[in-house]
């Protein structure tokens, strides 16, 4: 238990290359998208659409069915190393894990059920399977539906709760709630706007080393 003059923490951590070492988003997209999805991500990357929009108009293009696409994730998703460890770190240690992604809610889940870590707690696109092709929508927090920002929604969510938040995380859409936080992990391209802003963090490849650096943010 953390003593009582110490905020209660939460460790805000991103999925998709962060908790896993690949996208696994990219990896169903690449092999079940029935178009050429990546011109809407060079979209996304260029600012001119949302990640709302994004992910609505690529996954649009998959018409696979749950257990397909769950079988592809398992049989190709590789787990940072050290997770496991990190988890059980928070649990002993009184810090709560919450996984905010703009990945996709179905297989989130049955990774984290492959892995025993079906009680931690996540946020996720929520997806709908159709024929047509996979509807996801993002609902925020308060339980509105959002096109942007969503990662962002739940850090102010968590701030305005008391929490002391730190953050771990991979991506582009990391770096603007990361940087309300106390502290941020970074790898991939977090890590690299990290540095090109002189914003201080703490690089990252596996989850010990997060281990190591929350021993003394106690």
């Amino acid at each position: 238990m953390q003593p009582k003059h110490v905020k209660k923490t939460l460790i805000q951590c991103d999925f998709d290359g962060t908790i896993t070492e690949e996208d696994v988003s990219f990896t169903l997209l690449d092999n079940f998208a029935d178009g050429n999805w990546r011109e809407r991500l060079k979209d996304y990357n260029a600012g001119k659409i949302t990640v709302g929009r994004f992910n609505t108009e690529a996954f649009s293009l998959v018409k696979a069915d749950r257990a397909i696409l769950v079988k592809h994730a398992l049989d190709q998703v590789r787990i940072r190393p050290g997770f496991g460890k990190f988890l059980a770190y928070c649990e002993h240690n009184g810090i709560r894990p919450y996984i905010v992604s703009n990945g996709l809610d179905f297989y989130i889940e049955e990774i984290l059920r492959a892995m025993g870590a079906e009680s931690i707690e996540f946020s996720a696109a929520r997806t709908r399977f159709n024929p047509e092709g996979l509807d996801v929508q993002y609902i925020g927090p308060d339980g509105t539906r959002l096109e942007e920002d969503f990662k962002g929604a739940f850090t102010s969510s968590f701030l305005d709760q008391g929490y002391r938040v730190l953050y771990a995380g991979n991506g582009t859409s990391d770096l603007r709630p990361a940087r309300r936080t106390s502290h941020i992990f970074a790898t991939g391209s977090l890590e690299k706007h990290c540095k090109r802003l002189n914003i201080e963090h703490t690089s990252f490849t596996d989850f010990n080393q997060v281990i190591e650096v929350l021993e003394g943010l106690k």
